[in-house]
């Protein structure tokens, strides 16, 4: 499966174009990850902690979007779109949405 941002891929020309896909993940934030990110932000740098939480939930979303693509018999997504959000209460879970344009390239 090609994933990509662009909305075509060189070297390969669209055949069909089945639709849209999309793929999400919602995760939460536990309280120990929460009280080293606030002493991070006190004394400066970054917070490992939360960047891989967050590599975690593009890797999900970016999953279920090739997954829900090759369902349909898509080879290849493109013009993905990945969007961020923290939703629930006190911004406690963090929420990563990719959406495309399943196709069938040669």
């Amino acid at each position: 499966m090609i994933l990509s941002t662009t909305p075509s891929i060189e070297g390969h020309r669209i055949t069909s174009y089945l639709g849209i896909v999309t793929g999400e993940a919602i995760m939460g934030a536990n309280i120990m990850r929460d009280i080293f990110a606030s002493i991070t932000d006190i004394i400066g740098g970054r917070s490992g902690a939360y960047e891989e939480k967050l590599q975690d939930a593009r890797s999900v979303a970016l999953k279920e979007l090739e997954d829900r693509a090759a369902r349909i018999g898509a080879n290849a997504v493109v013009g993905i779109d990945l969007d961020y959000e923290v939703i629930g209460q006190n911004g406690s879970m963090l929420m990563v949405s990719a959406s495309g344009t399943a196709v069938h390239v040669e």
